[in-house]
Formats: C-alpha cells, sequence, structure tokens
C-alpha cells in the first residue's frame, strides 16, 4: 500500500467516535480481563512453552526488548518462553495473530507504539483495549533520526538542505507502515516541508540494514538499534525525538532544538495476551514481569540499551494505552496522514 499526505481544505480530519470512547473501552477491557475460568487451567500454567509474538522482523528495538523478557521470563516460570517474529503491516499481523489466539496463556504479544499507531490510520480486524487482556507496561525509549555515516551531512539544517536540492531523491526507510518510525518520519517531512520517499520494510532491522549499506539515506528508530553503528562510526543521529537530549548522546539536539517546536517522538514496549486470559495467569505475568523490571540488572541492561523500565499494572497500562490512541490521532490529523483505501 501506498501512503499519501490526504490535504484537506481546512489542514483537518475528523476523529472517530472510538477514540471519544476510549475511556469505556478501558473499562470494558478490564472487564473482559476478568471473565471467570477454571482454577485448573490458571493453576497448572504454564506447562508448556510460551510463545511470544514480536510483531517486527528480528533486529529492532521491540525485538531486543522481547528476546530480553523471554529469558528472564523462562528462568522465572520454569518453561520456555520462545520469541517468534512475525513482521508486517506495522505490527498489525502479528497483533492480530494473537488477538484471535486462545486465550490459554501460551501466546502473548509484546507490542509498541505501532499498537496505538494503527487504530488512528485505518480500520482494524482487532480493537487494541477490547481485544486484550493487557498485562503490563515495560520500557520507553526514544526514536532518533539517523543517516549513513557516508552521506555528506552532520545535522538536521544540513539534511534538509539536501534534500531540497535534490527533491524526491533521498529515501527514508520504516519499520514498517503505521510504526512509530514512519509516523516520525512523516511528521518531520511535512514540519521540515521537503520532499523525501517514504520505503516501508517488514521490520526495523531490514530497515537499519539499507541504510548501514546506504542504500536509504535516513530512518528513525530507536536508540538501541542505533547506538552500536554509530558507536562504530557507520550511522550517525542528525536529531533526539525526546523533548530533552539523551545522556547516551549528550551532544547530539533534539528536534525540537533544531528548529522544529511541537516534535515528539518516543517508544513503549508493553506485554498483552488474548482478550479473556484468566485472571490468574494475568496476575501471574503481570507479578513476574514486574519482579524481572525491579532487578538493578534487567534495568541496567535496559539503560545500556538506551530504554527505561516504565511499569504499569493492567488498569495504569490500560490508561496509558487510551492516551496514546488520542496523541496519535492529533499528530495524524496534524500530518494530514491516511493510507490509500482505509477510508
Amino acid at each position: 500500500m501506498r501512503m499519501m499526505l490526504n490535504r484537506h481544505a481546512d489542514g483537518a480530519c475528523s476523529m472517530r467516535p472510538a477514540f471519544r470512547a476510549a475511556a469505556i473501552l478501558v473499562s470494558c477491557a478490564l472487564l473482559a480481563s476478568a471473565a471467570p475460568v477454571t482454577a485448573q487451567s490458571a493453576d497448572a500454567w504454564p506447562s508448556r512453552p510460551v510463545r511470544l509474538i514480536v510483531p517486527f522482523a528480528p533486529g529492532g528495538g521491540t525485538d531486543i526488548v522481547g528476546r530480553a523478557m523471554a529469558q528472564r521470563l523462562s528462568e522465572r516460570v520454569g518453561r520456555p518462553f520462545v520469541v517468534e517474529n512475525r513482521g508486517g503491516a506495522g505490527a498489525v499481523i502479528g497483533t492480530q495473530l494473537v488477538a484471535k489466539s486462545a486465550p490459554d496463556g501460551y501466546t502473548l504479544l509484546v507490542c509498541d507504539t505501532a499498537h496505538t499507531i494503527q487504530p488512528a490510520l485505518q480500520k482494524l480486524d482487532y480493537d487494541p483495549i477490547k481485544s486484550f487482556s493487557l498485562i503490563a507496561s515495560m520500557v520507553k525509549g526514544e526514536t532518533v533520526l539517523t543517516i549513513p555515516a557516508s552521506l555528506p551531512v552532520n545535522t538536521i539544517a544540513e539534511f534538509i538542505a539536501l534534500a531540497r536540492q535534490k527533491p524526491g531523491t533521498l529515501v527514508a526507510g520504516t519499520a514498517g507502515l503505521g510504526s512509530s518510525g514512519h509516523m516520525s518520519v512523516e511528521l518531520f517531512k511535512v514540519m521540515a516541508k521537503i520532499d523525501i520517499v517514504i520505503a516501508h520494510y517488514k521490520g526495523g532491522g531490514a530497515a537499519t540494514t539499507d541504510l548501514l549499506g546506504g542504500n536509504i539515506q535516513l530512518s528513525s528508530i530507536a536508540i538501541p538499534s542505533a547506538l552500536p553503528h554509530v558507536k562504530a562510526g557507520r550511522l550517525r543521529v542528525i536529531g533526539i525525538g525526546a523533548a530533552t537530549r539523551s545522556p547516551l548522546m549528550p551532544d547530539v539536539p533534539t528536534v525540537e532544538e533544531a528548529g522544529f517546536p511541537g516534535y515528539s517522538s518516543s517508544g513503549w514496549r508493553g506485554m498483552v495476551g488474548p482478550a479473556g486470559l484468566p485472571p490468574a495467569i494475568v496476575n501471574r505475568l503481570t507479578q513476574e514481569i514486574r519482579t524481572v523490571l525491579a532487578s538493578p540488572e534487567t534495568q541496567r541492561y535496559f539503560l545500556d540499551n538506551g530504554m527505561e523500565v516504565d511499569y504499569r499494572d493492567p488498569a495504569a497500562f490500560a490508561s496509558y494505552i487510551a492516551e496514546e490512541m488520542r496523541r496519535w490521532v492529533v499528530v495524524v490529523q496534524k500530518a494530514n496522514i491516511r493510507l490509500d483505501g482505509s477510508n
């Protein structure tokens, strides 16, 4: 599918009624996750390996989080948590798989910012809140505008100048249609008033590979994906998507500092299961995740990879998802972004 900017006469678009009812959806989701189940099914969990679906290809920030949590949860519950990458369609393919899975605790999802972006872009076969049992938010991390070290620019201003010299020539790669990186690039493109081509990959790892090879000239990626290549001198970060500079890259200005007030792009990762997951299993997973994230070793691991622990229990996580859905509707309106055939 192609991405196009649909510029209305008034520069805005209507918010779907579903988003105005976000608070109602939160309540429904919490009631659904508390549906009665037999004690036997909950007490026996887990009796076999648990699939942990990452809705992106290997190599991106969400994959890093999924594998780190899979290892630690395996150690705690005594059964393997096996990461299964199901990338494509900006996380929709893997997310839909989990939404339609049996609510038995053996298929879980590591969701990220795309979980709250996609509803602002298109009609989905699942609801980001009602179709899932929310377990916990886990970490947050910033995204960065990144270019190949071979590109002859060092700052956002220089990149914009190059893009204006060669309109329609520079290519920005994303982790997928509707991913947080995609939205970040679209917002930057509109705010900077530049004409660049946007190419969608099946995951952040694939986009980063082409960025390293110089086949694309820009990508908005998570700090943990960029950091090793920046240290190796193969990539260069020209802007931080957060409100403040990153302590991992203190010399790199934020995009706001570079002259674009209001630009914001940050990411989060959490864990959910299909709607109707037994409450005892939800409670067990929530407690195990909280324990894992409280570990200094785990916190240090995520900090080394450019992320911070950001734990929320199911109720707080549901409220956060609803808030993020509203935020991305505003971004979509501001950038006038639409998917072909979505309306």
